[in-house]
């Protein structure tokens, strides 16, 4: 791992603390970095950032257009396209060869990644591997809600996140009543569409029997993977990880493996699992064909998920990596609310010198570092901004 690396740098598509790791793991080994984004500015104050190009975004007509004439402006033949948010996922699968006119592009044709990316796909293909996967209902309206009978409570998800949203935001919806269910199904579907819902058999268990799989692949084949563990999230039921612990985990590796080669995938990819204790399996809840959040913690584990993907994309072959040891990755910001909200209800027993213990032994961080302290300082001003707008559009 230690060759010189080409000239060619890469771009990263969307995507906030995701895409800021995975700049810095790129610039810290000379990668250009460019940005583009319609989004959230925190990753252009990364000193690692070459340049910031705010763009239309994935869903803007010629969206793949604006790229290619992006690449002949910038001089970014043969650059990595990377998509760290799910919109430019879908893009650059779509338009694939296109795309590969002007970039390096590592992905599946659309039609293949749909199967992991749409969860109604997601659900077809685990019954066709034969993985355990919750319960789906299928509803094409309202209407059919109560020929449904599901054991509540249930859950309402995107079937892909591609559109900002109030549910697409909130990730996940919970029902305890048939009242409930129609009353959010009617809210979900004016946002994305009666196609664009999945009604799912809600995994009892806390945040801490939520579990994901990271990897590299190529040619249908992992070469680099860890399994890890989400120990806290924000908020406490349906949140978005804060704090999260390296494991040995060969279930996981095992389950997402045979969802992966069935695709014969390839590039980067997050898996979410609960483990469901009713009858001890591990069950996918998502995949991420993209830049996850806490992908800096495979860097500080010894699984370089970006830069091992910019190698492949360059025609080399890296060996193969693995994380190793008791690695952790925490977002303070989102973390110091989510011990908060454990102690109000009654969840959380470890004292302060529990909450420090979290701070001990190799720790990876979503936004602090220090050799690129801005983006850290600017975030809090940035999240109380954006926080402050969306409060005003849904007001």
């Amino acid at each position: 791992m230690n060759a010189p690396l080409p000239a060619a740098g890469v771009v990263l598509l969307g995507g906030v603390h995701g895409a800021l790791a995975a700049a810095r793991s790129l610039g810290r080994k000379g990668i250009a970095v460019i940005y583009v984004s319609d989004d959230h500015p925190l990753p252009r104050f990364s000193r690692y950032v070459r340049a910031h190009v705010a763009w239309p975004g994935a869903h803007a007509p010629g969206a793949a257009q604006w790229l290619l004439d992006l690449a002949a402006q910038r001089g970014l033949k043969d650059w990595l396209l990377i998509p760290c948010a799910d919109g430019d996922v879908k893009l650059i699968a779509e338009h694939r060869e296109t795309l590969r006119q002007a970039f390096r592009v590592v992905s599946l044709e659309w039609d293949g990644l749909r199967q992991l990316a749409d969860k109604k796909y997601l659900a077809s293909l685990a019954a066709q591997v034969g993985i355990p996967f919750p319960r789906s209902y299928r509803a094409a309206s309202a209407a059919d809600l109560d020929a449904l009978a599901p054991a509540f409570p249930v859950l309402l998800k995107p079937a892909q996140r591609e559109e900002r949203n109030s549910f697409s935001q909130d990730k996940v919806w919970r029902a305890d009543t048939s009242e409930e269910l129609a009353a959010l199904y009617r809210n979900a579907v004016a946002n994305t569409g009666a196609s664009g819902v999945v009604v799912q058999d809600y995994i009892p268990g806390e945040g801490r029997e939520q579990y994901s799989y990271a990897g590299v692949w190529e040619a249908g084949e992992p070469v680099a993977e860890m399994t890890v563990r989400r120990v806290r999230q924000y908020p406490s039921d349906f949140g978005i990880g804060c704090f999260i612990e390296t494991v040995e985990e060969p279930r996981i590796r095992e389950v997402a493996s045979r969802l992966l080669r069935a695709v014969r995938y390839q590039g980067l990819v997050e898996i979410d699992f609960k483990f469901d204790a009713r009858d001890g399996q591990f069950k996918p809840l998502d995949v991420n064909p993209r830049v996850w959040a806490w992908i800096g913690l495979g860097e500080a584990a010894g699984a370089d998920f970006v830069t091992i993907l910019y190698r492949l994309a360059r025609g080399e072959q890296p060996p193969a990596a693995a994380a190793s040891g008791d690695h952790r990755w925490m977002h303070v910001l989102r973390d110091v609310p989510a011990v908060l909200s454990l102690l109000r209800q009654g969840q959380w027993r470890g004292g302060l010198s529990g909450y420090l213990a979290s701070y001990r032994g190799p720790l990876a961080w979503a936004t602090m570092a220090w050799d690129d302290p801005v983006p850290a300082v600017v975030e809090i001003p940035i999240t109380a901004l954006r926080m402050l707008r969306r409060r005003i559009c849904r007001d």
